[in-house]
């Protein structure tokens, strides 16, 4: 076999790993040696004390919501501390922080009057805090009445140092990618439930709400710009667990601008890059069950773009020595055609669910190229223009 003929197999296995192998991989272990299983609260039990902390910056279309969404619960209320911090907003969310904060005696809010992004305030709110349990929330993520007695139940076992919600999505359109997007985020929740139970070695929470032990819960670096994978490794290089629990729903707004997600996706992946060289001891452990899961589900797949020009062009190179190239160079170049056709469709109105995926797969793909090119030149704030809300339902 010749060193394009290498280059070529490496690169399609790794694609069908990241996105097909690895599940399957998981999917067995529990199938084999059964589920992790984890203690939990009793109805008899003393629930901990919890401390929520949410930034928000100008969130005035929601932020009521979400308030009410937090204290309409089934959890005890003397146990809930709400820490609101303000991004020095400029709409009319902090007026109505200050009313929300008269009729709730557990919500503290504090207006901070410089912009410096999420990271920043919830460093500090963290520093307020004094529940035994942090839950980390965004102004638009929507809680039900049994999200935080959910999230929080497993802390029972000592072993636990992170849970993740389930996030449902609503406001879904066949005009733009918000079923794609839902799609994928969709599976995502399904493969970190495969890791919950194989070995309890969740990669990285739903940024939008999770729950993590104070006493294990690390600063983020003021420059990053994904934060909850962040939070999420060092608690699991600690020794701890992370999972999640499929029955700690939470809700928000799915992304169905093309564009807007596209930039959001390129600040993600520059900040893939960023946990990529903190966290880049593990690339030398990947026997280990944190390691392996490391690089199977995230570190493969954010050199995706990679992997496919290296497949496309040592194809192209191989086309003439076998029929089996030949073929499997067609199916390459009628995949990537296939967002172009979706762009040209969409000019006329007429919008097909399978050209969509493939334009969101390449457009994914894309924005981790643009953003690892990003990364190389340094990130010195993570202060970034919010995500319009409502896009589905506009």
């Amino acid at each position: 076999m010749t060193f394009v003929e290498v280059i070529f197999w490496i690169s399609l296995w790794a694609m069908f790993h990241s996105y097909l192998g690895y599940p399957l991989v998981l999917y067995l272990i529990v199938l084999i040696r059964g589920r992790k299983k984890y203690r939990s609260y009793s109805k008899t039990d003393e629930l901990p004390a919890i401390s929520i902390l949410m930034a928000a910056y100008n969130e005035e279309l929601i932020i009521g919501k979400k308030i009410e969404s937090i204290f309409n619960t089934t959890y005890p209320l003397h146990k809930i501390e709400l820490l609101v911090g303000s991004d020095n907003s400029s709409d009319g969310t902090n007026h109505i922080l200050e009313q929300y904060a008269l009729n709730y005696p557990g919500m503290k809010f504090t207006h901070f009057t410089q912009r410096q992004g999420k990271v920043s305030i919830i460093n500090q709110l963290s520093e307020l805090a004094e529940g035994e349990i942090l839950f980390i929330t965004d102004a638009n993520v929507l809680l039900e009445k049994n999200t935080l007695i959910e999230a929080v139940k497993y802390f029972a076992d000592e072993r636990i140092g992170l849970v993740d919600t389930h996030m449902k999505n609503y406001g879904l359109k066949k005009d733009g990618i918000s079923f794609q997007e839902k799609s994928y985020i969709s599976r995502e929740v399904y493969v970190k439930q495969l890791e919950s139970k194989a070995n309890g070695t969740m990669i990285g929470p739903f940024g939008g709400c999770y729950a993590v032990r104070r006493s294990h819960f690390q600063p983020v670096p003021s420059n990053f710009l994904v934060d909850d994978f962040f939070v999420c490794m060092n608690v699991l290089k600690s020794g701890l667990k992370a999972i999640n629990n499929l029955k700690a729903f939470v809700f928000e707004d799915v992304s169905n601008n093309l564009g807007i997600e596209f930039r959001r996706k390129i600040r993600i992946a520059m900040g893939n890059f960023q946990n990529l060289m903190h966290f880049r001891s593990l690339l030398l452990k990947p026997f280990s069950a944190l390691g392996f899961n490391y690089i199977s589900h995230k570190v493969i797949r954010w050199f995706g773009p990679f992997f496919l020009l290296a497949a496309l062009i040592s194809n192209l190179l191989l086309y003439p020595q076998a029929s089996i190239y030949q073929l499997l160079l067609w199916l390459q170049l009628i995949v990537t055609f296939l967002p172009i056709a979706d762009f040209f469709l969409k000019k006329f109105g007429i919008h097909i669910v399978l050209l969509r995926f493939a334009t969101h797969f390449y457009t994914m793909n894309l924005s981790l190229f643009i953003g690892f090119i990003k990364s190389l030149k340094g990130v010195k704030s993570n202060v970034w223009k919010p995500t319009k809300r409502f896009q589905g339902s506009t």
